[in-house]
């Protein structure tokens, strides 16, 4: 099930809400076909995740929809800028699995001739640590002093 914000269409913002029903629905060669063949992800917070290739997206929604086989995407923002779109997701585990997990955060796409070319994830799994503002600030400046 997708769940989408309205906002803009256009062919960049059409290509992504399309990945986004693609991928709402488990269609593994939906979700790729989406992808240019030498398609680009960077993950700034996580250098080392960053990836080239559409055989690499493959091999991540493999395992992702075997991982979260109720999975659930919500489409919470959509903004598009010419060929660049922005989007806000919630990628959940599914309905009735009691405690929220999944995946929440931002994703920037390019989108050239009807695929998309390059991303930038901004991605982070659903933490519930009990840590309040102040006691996740203090424990990420205890950890910058070490």
């Amino acid at each position: 099930m997708v769940q989408q914000s309205e906002g803009p269409s256009g062919q960049a913002a059409d290509v992504v809400r399309s990945l986004h029903r693609a991928t709402a629905a488990h269609d593994l060669d939906g979700i790729v076909s989406h992808f240019a063949a030498d398609y680009t992800l960077e993950d700034p917070v996580h250098p080392d995740r960053s990836f080239r290739g559409a055989d690499q997206v493959r091999r991540n929604w493999t395992r992702l929809l075997a991982a979260m086989p109720a999975l659930v995407l919500e489409e919470r923002g959509l903004v598009a800028d010419g060929s660049t779109v922005w989007t806000e997701i919630a990628l959940r585990a599914g309905p009735g699995d009691g405690e929220e997990q999944g995946l929440r955060g931002v994703m920037i796409f390019t989108v050239e001739d009807g695929a998309i070319t390059a991303g930038r994830f901004y991605l982070a799994p659903i933490v519930r640590d009990g840590l309040d503002a102040d006691a996740a600030v203090h424990a990420i400046a205890a950890r910058s002093l070490r």
